[in-house]
């Protein structure tokens, strides 16, 4: 049993939603926060039926307020699902792919879900395509098939991870419906404080919960959001039948963390433009990837679909691969680490990681800017500069 997304008599702003959504009723002496269930299994008599929790694998209380603001915030009819982490959200997306059906991805997305596509490709479960999802006419010749078979995913996330490209949305969504393809968006470096893709035209939104939406390192969690109530139905089977459910208190957390979300997400916006026009002047550095830059590739489409640029940005560092190495380890205040969308800023070569695609530059730092003082960041990043060039 899950709630509706909560209602309200005014339209609310997204920064408003994220502290009102998925609170108790108004009933005296109730609690303000709900509350977390440690239930295995519910009393049940008769038949069970939808919408019966009868079993923890199926339904959690604790789940349902965050799964409805969820599906508030990204404007979905329905509510949203929480699983056990990101990739099993992932898991259970490209389920939805046809054994023998096609699945187009960009060549560079999250770690995760490629190398869980190119597995599951491997085996012949499905033929895999991917593309520079920058690029319309490539994206729309891997959906046609360009004489061959027509995809029946397309998989978009935009800005790429880790090389900031921006995604075409509209214009990509509307290419996918037009030969029956369902879409689905990673959404997690942008929020939907930032993008909506549903607006857009995605059938289904994916978000890591453990990066933006907790926001404080300290859960593993995603889920997925959709309007649509057979693909919802199925993705719920999925989940149920496959295990990849959430604990309740990491959804109690989560919950907790998103009440923050917009006055995180504002000041690590604010944050990442400066941070990233002081480094594309910085002689230590040959290149910045940030859609916020009005010389990034991507400005132009970034603005006409989000409403900001994110956090995230990434440069490569003159000198190589040895000097990237020499840039994290001089740091005090940025923790090298491997994941983004904390409190803390974070930064990381993705290349030390085996599965990277080659494409990925090796002298390429991906800085996940978090909420403290941006002089603190900016002098930090700059001794680290200098240390890395002597």
């Amino acid at each position: 049993m899950s709630h509706e997304p909560s209602s309200h008599p005014d339209q609310l702003s997204p920064d408003t939603v994220v502290v009102a959504a998925g609170r108790p009723a108004r009933e005296h002496d109730a609690a303000v926060n709900p509350p977390i269930v440690l239930s295995s299994t519910y009393v049940g008599t008769g038949e069970v039926v939808d919408g019966d929790r009868a079993y923890g694998r199926y339904s959690n209380p604790t789940w349902d307020p965050l799964e409805a603001a969820l599906s508030e915030l990204e404007g979905a009819a329905l509510p949203g699902l929480v699983f056990s982490s990101g990739l099993a959200a992932v898991s259970a997306a490209l389920s939805l792919v046809p054994v023998g059906g096609v699945l187009v991805m960009p060549r560079h997305s999250y770690q995760g879900a490629l190398v869980m596509a190119q597995e599951q490709s491997g085996k012949g479960l499905f033929a895999l395509r991917t593309v520079d999802i920058a690029n319309n006419d490539d994206v729309i010749a891997a959906l046609t098939g360009a004489g061959e078979k027509a995809a029946d995913m397309l998989w978009l996330e935009s800005p790429t991870n880790p090389m900031l490209e921006v995604a075409d949305l509209r214009v990509l969504c509307r290419s996918a419906k037009a030969v029956g393809a369902i879409v689905v968006t990673d959404n997690t470096f942008s929020t939907p404080l930032v993008q909506k893709p549903l607006e857009l035209g995605s059938d289904i939104v994916l978000h890591s919960v453990t990066k933006y939406l907790a926001g404080h390192s300290d859960v593993v969690l995603g889920a997925l959001i959709t309007s649509d109530e057979t693909l919802r139905h199925t993705l719920l089977h999925h989940r149920s039948i496959h295990g990849g459910i959430a604990g309740p208190f990491e959804a109690w957390l989560a919950l907790r963390g998103l009440r923050t979300l917009a006055l995180r997400v504002e000041r690590s916006q604010a944050s990442a433009v400066e941070l990233a026009r002081r480094l594309d002047v910085h002689d230590g550095v040959e290149k910045v990837l940030f859609p916020g830059l009005d010389s990034d590739p991507g400005h132009e489409r970034a603005k006409a679909q989000m409403q900001g640029f994110g956090s995230i940005l990434c440069i490569e560092v003159a000198g190589g691969e040895t000097a990237a190495d020499a840039l994290v380890g001089a740091l005090r205040l940025w923790t090298p680490a491997t994941s983004l969308g904390g409190v803390e800023s974070l930064i990381e070569r993705r290349r030390r990681h085996a599965n990277e695609p080659a494409s990925v530059p090796v002298n390429l730092l991906r800085l996940s800017v978090g909420i403290e003082n941006v002089e603190d960041l900016w002098n930090d990043l700059a001794q680290a500069l200098d240390a890395a060039a002597r």
